[in-house]
């Protein structure tokens, strides 16, 4: 499922203050999502992958290990 495209500061000043908190912590959630994605499939990634990316495994790892909300 591609990710959705962030609302631009523009989009959500007109928004009343309880909504525009709402969608922050929409876009939050969903960025989190995505990390957690990214480092499960990082996770997958084989040695010679790795280094395709530039990455050894234990760089590759580390990044696994962090939590969601650790960029």
């Amino acid at each position: 499922m591609p990710m959705s495209p962030a609302l631009a500061p523009a989009q959500t000043q007109s928004l009343p203050p309880v909504s525009r908190l709402l969608v922050g912590f929409g876009l939050l959630l969903a960025r989190w999502e995505q990390r957690q994605r990214t480092r499960r499939a990082l996770e997958r990634l084989d040695a010679h992958l790795l280094k395709d990316v530039g990455l050894d495994g234990t760089a590759a790892q580390n990044e696994c290990q962090k939590p969601a909300w650790q960029g």
